[in-house]
């Protein structure tokens, strides 16, 4: 009895950080976790809905990949995501959290869309496109490099300050949007047709999926290999350390979040000249908030992130599809993506720490 009472005791046992694990299993941990939260979601899709779980789940995968427009549909949201993760990775694995990649893909993308207004009709589309790039990079670098420079010189909170740019970005766009819509003030956006990336091959999206994976080699190597790299990460794990060894940490937050911005930028000007043709306040359609979450999961790593964006995505896709076929509300296409991505996270745990059983001095189990 005495015994049991003792296993039952919380107090006996304490969390400690796990050794390094083998990849492979980390990687199982992570199909286990999936697994479980399917049996989970068929369990609550039954006792909601009646429905049969393996057809819901039949029906998120045609939701992704029925046609070869579906699955180009996946591909340039998964390339779009992936793009604005990149992009805030340099600044998170330097621990400047970096809230505001919605306002900077938004201003990458208004100044994508500024230059086709103004330029448009002045300016050949050989000419035309590079500008709408140069400028984006620009506004998205600005708009990162204004918190940045706050937190290096006069150490700001730079998660409230990124925050609320978000919030003057996307004002300054629905006033533009306002101002450019056609008839002038309806809030009918304005079809962008100068300036538009052509298709490749055929496809309308190659061009972003391909310069979307340039960015992600490039990142690869930038963060693994290079002298900046190494300075991001020493930063992240402590200041006062890189002081130390001769860092200037003020210009590693600086450049790194020019770098993050502009990357946003590059966002901005794919969703505007390769995918809208239009600029609206919701263009950034949400990305830089869950492009945290992708980043995190795949631990800053630009190659796994390519696998955890496309998961949401995927996801994302198929619970529509779900709502469309079985005529089931939002809410509970939303519920199945929750439990899918909370038993992803929380898998972590698992990973990354252990649950021991605390021992008397005599060196016995309590």
């Amino acid at each position: 009895m005495n015994n049991i009472k003792s296993i039952l005791n919380l107090s006996n046992y304490h969390i400690a950080k796990r050794d390094v694990i083998p990849w492979w299993q980390s990687y199982l941990i992570r199909v286990i976790a999936i697994l479980v939260a399917l049996v989970v979601c068929g369990v609550i899709t039954i006792a909601l809905t009646d429905l049969n779980p393996i057809e819901v789940y039949v029906t998120m995968f045609e939701g992704a990949f029925m046609t070869p427009r579906r699955v180009w549909f996946v591909l340039q949201n998964t390339a779009m995501l992936l793009c604005v993760a990149l992009a805030v990775t340099p600044a998170f694995k330097m621990k400047f959290w970096n809230i505001g990649a919605e306002g900077q893909v938004l201003m990458g993308g208004f100044a994508t869309a500024f230059c086709v207004i103004v330029f448009g009709e002045k300016l050949p589309t050989s000419v035309l496109i590079p500008v709408m790039v140069l400028t984006s990079i620009i506004a998205g670098a600005i708009w990162g490099l204004i918190p940045a420079i706050f937190k290096s010189i006069w150490n700001s909170n730079e998660t409230l300050f990124t925050l609320m740019m978000n919030y003057i970005a996307t004002q300054i766009v629905a006033y533009y949007s306002l101002e450019w819509s056609v008839p002038k003030g309806s809030g009918t956006p304005r079809i962008l047709e100068k300036g538009m990336l052509p298709s490749l091959m055929g496809n309308d999206y190659l061009i972003n999926i391909l310069v979307v994976l340039a960015i992600t080699i490039f990142m690869y190597i930038y963060l693994k290999y290079s002298k900046q790299g190494y300075e991001i990460s020493v930063v992240g794990e402590s200041e006062n350390t890189a002081r130390y060894i001769g860092v200037n940490v003020k210009k590693v937050i600086n450049r790194t979040m020019i770098l993050s911005g502009a990357i946003c930028g590059i966002a901005g000007f794919l969703l505007v000249a390769g995918t809208d043709h239009s600029i609206k306040s919701d263009t950034a359609g949400g990305r830089g908030f869950t492009a945290i979450m992708v980043s995190w999961l795949a631990k800053f790593n630009p190659i796994i992130m390519i696998l955890t964006s496309f998961l949401i995505v995927f996801l994302d896709r198929g619970a529509s599809q779900i709502s469309e076929r079985f005529r089931l509300n939002d809410s509970f296409s939303d519920i199945i993506t929750g439990i899918i991505i909370f038993f992803i996270i929380g898998c972590e745990f698992f990973i990354n720490y252990t649950i021991k059983r605390v021992k008397t001095e005599g060196g016995e189990n309590k």
